[in-house]
């Protein structure tokens, strides 16, 4: 499975980056504004520390904004993947995109529909939405099963489910037993995946069982 993370933070990318795990990152224009600063500028920047897939959402909601702005983006850098919503438009753009060779990354998905419409539609990657699902009642997990299997039976199918609105590290762990293709995570998430507490309690047996020997390795 693919670990991409969900931020616009530059530090957390840098940290994050360092310890080799990051494949790319997705933005959105939420976590952008979080930022505080200029978009391109952000983007830049992510691409220059991260070598995968960087996904970079457009803005329009109209077709012809959404290529305008699309191509705009995909110019900035070769790993550049280009956001668009799950609409109509969205849908017509991906189809223009893919035809021109430039990467997508379709969000907003709620339904096993949209996600059948998006493979269509030639997108590089799907974005299903689990964690609004499940704050509605929902079975977000439910969701990602339901696009991995009908994926499965249309080979010819290359797109990639991306799990996304995960918040925690049993949604990742359950997306990746059912066979999702990546999921992006918050940084405090992929931080969470390192932690257990009998890691801690074994370590920390270790290093004073170690303290006691008076030794050294160096």
């Amino acid at each position: 499975m693919e670990f991409f993370i969900d931020t616009a933070d530059i530090n957390d990318i840098r940290e994050l980056a360092a310890t080799g795990l990051v494949d790319g990152v997705t933005t959105n224009p939420s976590l952008i504004a979080k930022s505080g600063r200029q978009f391109i500028e952000v983007i830049k920047e992510i691409t220059e520390i991260v070598s995968g897939p960087i996904s970079a959402e457009v803005t329009s909601l109209e077709y012809d904004g959404m290529m305008a702005e699309g191509r705009k983006l995909a110019a900035l850098a070769d790993n550049i993947v280009v956001k668009l919503p799950l609409t109509p438009d969205g849908l017509k753009a991906c189809k223009t995109f893919t035809s021109e060779g430039i990467a997508t990354n379709v969000t907003l998905c709620f339904s096993a529909a949209q996600a059948l419409l998006a493979a269509k539609a030639g997108a590089t990657y799907i974005s299903p939405f689990i964690g609004r699902l499940d704050d509605l009642g929902q079975d977000g997990l439910g969701l990602i099963a339901d696009i991995v299997e009908i994926y499965s039976a249309y080979p010819e199918l290359s797109t990639k489910v991306l799990v996304a609105s995960v918040r925690s590290p049993l949604h990742v762990v359950e997306a990746a037993k059912m066979g999702a293709d990546t999921a992006t995570v918050p940084p405090s998430v992929l931080r969470a995946m390192f932690k257990h507490p009998l890691t801690d309690k074994g370590l920390d047996a270790f290093m004073a069982d170690w303290a006691k020997t008076g030794q050294s390795i160096l």
